[in-house]
């Protein structure tokens, strides 16, 4: 499976607690954080939920 690398752009002050949750399963805990991982049909969903909050680039 090909890699993605996902960054927080936005803060997570006045969001939902199943965005927070979210943003803490994929392992973001800070603005401007990255982290690489698989791109399954489980972290695309969770992806699609925060999208306003995080940018997603293919990993090299």
């Amino acid at each position: 499976m090909s890699k993605i690398k996902i960054t927080q752009v936005k803060s997570v002050i006045d969001r939902s607690k199943r965005q927070k949750a979210t943003m803490q399963a994929l392992g973001l805990k800070k603005i401007r954080q990255s982290v690489v991982v698989e791109q399954t049909p489980q972290i695309k969903g969770m992806v699609s939920k925060i999208s306003h909050l995080v940018t997603v680039e293919p990993a090299d």
